[in-house]
């Protein structure tokens, strides 16, 4: 079983900055990607960008060129540096830990860009 604390949401303006972190605990497998997601009200929840252990990203095609996954493995924490924010990024954000066992969920960030 994986533990996901998040932390780093908040209130932006348009075109600000928002950092957001996850420390993960128990058993992380060497397998495993991280990742976060987004989630607004009556959507399904989507993707935003993942990261392997060896540092291979993924990103939406939405937030490519303004969002940075980034994650350290020693500490078992992966970060979002979210940049140019825009108010469509405004959501729900929820770290993830995906292995063979499974998915794992934080308790998820607000993340609110005004216009």
């Amino acid at each position: 079983q994986v533990q996901l604390v998040e932390s780093g949401g908040g209130l932006v303006q348009a075109g600000g900055s928002l950092r957001l972190s996850c420390a993960a605990s128990g058993t992380i497998f060497g397998s495993s990607v991280m990742g976060w997601y987004r989630q607004v009200p009556g959507k399904q929840r989507e993707l935003v960008a993942t990261i392997t252990r060896s540092h291979s990203t993924n990103y939406a095609d939405s937030v490519k060129g303004r969002f940075t996954i980034s994650r350290d493995n020693a500490k078992n924490t992966v970060d979002l540096q979210m940049n140019s924010l825009k108010p469509e990024d405004t959501g729900v954000y929820y770290c993830n830990v995906k292995d063979f066992r499974g998915d794992n969920w934080g308790q998820g960030t607000q993340v609110t860009v005004s216009s």
